[in-house]
């Protein structure tokens, strides 16, 4: 089967798009694993799948799968580049558009500099959400791992995410803890893992392990849950810019009661078709 795809990235958090608006591909998790792969298929750190909505004022339905050919709830790089991709198909009617989520729809927004403005919803941090098994919701959790013990917060942005506060990001242990906490049975759908180092109240550096996927360049969710558990902590304030390996984001949340923004740029790669 030849497969037309797209290959995007925001802020080097990179994809493979697959649209399937006009027919479905119905690819299993070996095709979709073959697709991520860096030496044998296109290579990827998650696929985008787009296709008809089923909610009245959607563009699109929008679904993630990460490298592992596993599926994920949400991608906040990722769907920028859902719009970023419609808009350069003629499939936008002006600056703003509607994707389907799971069951619901998300509101961006496009900006003549490439950028796309994205409303991500009300940070959840009740731990059935997430799912996370504890026995009660508190602001901060904590987990014994190398000898000490870690204090962590969490929260759904639609995905789960575990944000640990550091001194230093690049003495952080991403690749460590993040593999370890990802597949604990505290997370039974698993969790994704960032380390928060706070510069000032409106910035912050930031690594993520994403499940399914290692470390990324960026993560949008992941953003948007520090930036949250930060603003939980009451340590930033409404607008906070996040530095990623990548490059920024901006992210600005008025706190409990109201819908958090992601601000950032999608940039098309080049075009294709693979034989899968």
């Amino acid at each position: 089967m030849r497969v037309p795809f797209t290959k995007m990235q925001g802020l080097g958090n990179d994809f493979v798009l697959l649209d399937e608006r006009a027919a479905p591909l119905h690819l299993d998790a070996a095709q979709l694993r073959r697709l991520a792969d860096r030496r044998y298929g296109v290579g990827c750190d998650q696929v985008l799948v787009i296709d008809r909505p089923a909610l009245p004022g959607a563009s699109v339905r929008y679904r993630v799968f990460n490298a592992d050919g596993s599926a994920a709830q949400h991608c906040g790089n990722g769907v920028r580049c859902v719009a970023s991709y419609l808009a350069a198909h003629d499939a936008v009617r002006g600056d703003e558009l509607r994707v389907e989520i799971a069951d619901s729809t998300y509101e961006l927004k496009l900006a003549g500099d490439g950028t796309v403005t994205v409303d991500m919803g009300e940070p959840d941090f009740e731990p059935a959400s997430l799912p996370f098994s504890v026995a009660a919701r508190a602001p901060r959790y904590s987990l014994r791992h190398a000898g000490r013990d870690w204090a962590f917060g969490a929260v759904s942005m639609g995905n789960p995410h575990a944000v640990f506060p550091v001194a230093d990001v690049m003495e952080a242990p991403v690749a460590t803890l993040g593999s370890r906490l990802q597949d604990d049975p505290l997370f039974p759908q698993r969790v994704n893992v960032g380390f928060m180092q706070v510069v000032d109240a409106g910035r912050i550096r930031l690594r993520v392990f994403e499940r399914g996927a290692g470390e990324t360049p960026a993560c949008g969710t992941g953003a948007c849950a520090a930036v949250a558990v930060g603003r939980l902590w009451g340590e930033l304030s409404s607008r906070v810019v996040v530095e990623l390996t990548g490059g920024e984001l901006v992210i600005e949340w008025d706190g409990p009661g109201t819908r958090l923004w992601m601000r950032g740029p999608a940039v098309t790669v080049f075009e294709g078709t693979i034989e899968l």
